[in-house]
């Protein structure tokens, strides 16, 4: 059996613990002499391991009490002596942790780490804090300053943007003179609720002759486009309400009270759709009312782009400005209604010819229709509206409106109808709705107005994007203006609500001339008293004659002008172009 030996244990007769080793001439095997007598790791601070000489009352030590006892009060604890304070500074200098996780050959220890878990991470937050506190407050400030910079460029971002088209600022449609009086403002917030129902119209009078819809142009598609022809021969009219032989014979006759023309109507329907400004005159004259519009409206033109979130370039030379457009639509829209007829002479005449042409001038395949829509027991409405064409369908004779959506650039409209009509017809029909939506609910309304069965869209593009004379038809398509007033969103009882407001309200004025304008940067119209001889001479802005407004030039062998009469204001940018040529 094996004993247990053990060892010597020396007398400390000066005190207590272990006595000096080397006053004693005892030493231990294996161990370092001169290092006082404690436990200690790589971590922990060397000192006693217990003092029994301590104050065990020391009533300055916080949190120590009189007459009680603290579990700091003991003769192991060393927080409040300071005989290492120098060793531990020293300690701490030398002091590093050491990271045994793997690491990346490029990996920067001061980069914080990343993933998608990290901010919900409490172990990767706890091993992202410093070791001291003044790196904390270092860290701290720059990850405000962090913050602070990524709100700037978020700022910075945003102020970049394109701004909403509402807050552009836009020129009025009309000279506000500072002798008119502005009797009221009508905001277009009050119009959403409007509604009212009106029984179905009569045909007072149909005049004009219309041809036949040719319809092999429906089955175009952008890999067999055609060109847009050119109809200088043919003569298109706008004729306002008070200048139509037939609105004032209606008048005399005192068929009806209110008296306007599709192209009004429509207007002051759409008018919460509208954010460009127009104006439109009214006239009471003894009982009855009078819709006009002034020579050279902005009426006779097509927006482009007026809903669009994208603004457009504001320099009127810009082939792309507003009413570069403008113009270029309404050169578009006329040929292109003519082009897409069977031009063979055959037509259908209805019981009087148009009552704008002339003897022996070639018009524009036109039918005007005058209906009447009863507003109350004592109030009708007369309308003159607008067809383009026939067609016979199921033995039966059906008309058309034609009308043509015009692409000058796809970067505004960030589609590109050569790709897209094809395969994603929807998509161009979406985008158009969002950037053209007063436009189309305007064409709409005058199919609704007119009564025709069908309305045909033209999708219309330019050779070039920088070459707006020579056009494109990509493809054509039909709609029922019942469906597609239902498809974007227009109620046709909240269309007549807003006719039927307006006329209330013209119609408890005085006789004489006022003016509807619609504010150039607010949803609202506002009504001018004007005097009678507004706009007869001075008022005119930018006119654009009516015979000769869409009517390209032809060229002759040596690219000069056929007709130098014309003033149009394409023509004369051909004109130039052919001179300098």
């Amino acid at each position: 059996m094996v004993g247990f030996e053990v060892g010597a244990v020396p007398f400390n007769p000066d005190g207590w613990g272990p006595p000096d080793s080397a006053a004693a001439g005892l030493t231990l095997p294996n161990q370092p002499s001169n290092v006082p007598f404690a436990p200690f790791s790589r971590s922990d601070k060397i000192g006693r391991i217990a003092d029994w000489t301590r104050n065990m009352s020391n009533q300055a030590r916080p949190g120590s009490r009189q007459g009680g006892f603290h579990q700091s009060d003991t003769a192991f604890d060393f927080s409040g002596d300071d005989s290492f304070a120098n060793l531990a500074a020293d300690e701490d200098s030398s002091f590093r942790l050491v990271d045994t996780s793997a690491k990346s050959h490029h990996h920067n220890p001061n980069r914080p780490k990343f993933n998608h878990r990290w901010r919900f991470n409490q172990h990767n937050a706890r091993s992202q804090l410093p070791q001291r506190r003044d790196e904390e407050v270092e860290a701290k400030k720059r990850e405000a300053e962090k913050e602070r910079a990524r709100r700037d460029r978020m700022y910075n971002n945003r102020s970049q943007m394109p701004q909403r088209r509402e807050s552009s600022v836009f020129k009025s449609s009309v000279d506000i003179q500072p002798e008119w009086n502005m009797l009221d403002q009508i905001p277009f917030s009050t119009f959403s609720k409007l509604s009212f129902s009106v029984p179905e119209p009569e045909d007072m009078l149909i005049c004009g002759g219309l041809e036949f819809y040719d319809r092999s142009y429906d089955r175009i598609t952008p890999k067999n486009c055609r060109p847009l022809e050119r109809f200088k021969s043919r003569n298109f009219f706008k004729v306002t309400t008070t200048d139509d032989p037939v609105i004032r014979r209606l008048a005399n006759e005192d068929k009806a009270t209110v008296f306007a023309t599709d192209a009004i109507l429509s207007t002051l329907m759409c008018a919460p759709r509208s954010v460009y400004s127009w104006d439109i005159v009214v006239q009471r004259v003894g009982n009855k009312l009078f819709l006009d519009k002034r020579d050279g409206s902005q009426l006779d033109l097509l927006a482009v782009h007026e809903t669009s979130q994208e603004p457009l370039p504001d320099v009127k030379d810009d082939i792309n400005s507003i009413h570069s457009l403008s113009v270029e639509a309404a050169y578009i829209n006329q040929n292109f209604s003519q082009q897409v007829l069977i031009r063979d002479g055959n037509k259908v005449e209805f019981e009087e010819p148009n009552p704008f042409a002339s003897e022996g001038e070639e018009v524009a395949s036109v039918a005007y229709r005058y209906r009447r829509w009863k507003l109350d027991n004592e109030m009708y409405l007369v309308s003159r509206c607008e067809v383009q064409s026939v067609i016979d369908m199921n033995n039966q004779r059906s008309f058309l409106t034609q009308n043509a959506l015009n692409e000058f650039d796809s970067k505004y409209s960030g589609v590109d109808w050569r790709q897209k009509l094809e395969t994603q017809r929807g998509a161009v029909l979406a985008t158009e709705l969002k950037n053209n939506a007063n436009k189309l609910a305007k064409w709409t309304c005058q199919a609704l107005l007119a009564g025709a069965d069908t309305m045909k869209l033209g999708y219309v593009s330019r050779v070039h994007p920088r070459d707006h004379f020579n056009h494109v038809i990509l493809a054509v398509v039909g709609y029922k203006p019942k469906d597609f007033s239902t498809q974007i969103n227009l109620n046709t009882s909240n269309m007549w609500g807003i006719v039927k407001s307006i006329v209330d309200l013209c119609m408890k004025l005085k006789e004489g001339k006022y003016v509807l304008v619609k504010d150039p940067s607010k949803p609202q119209v506002r009504i001018y008293d004007v005097p009678q001889d507004a706009f007869d001479n001075d008022y005119v802005e930018e006119p654009l004659p009516e015979d000769e407004q869409v009517q390209p030039l032809g060229e002759d062998e040596n690219g000069a002008d056929a007709n130098a009469a014309t003033n149009d204001v394409e023509d004369k940018e051909i004109n130039n172009e052919a001179a300098t040529a």
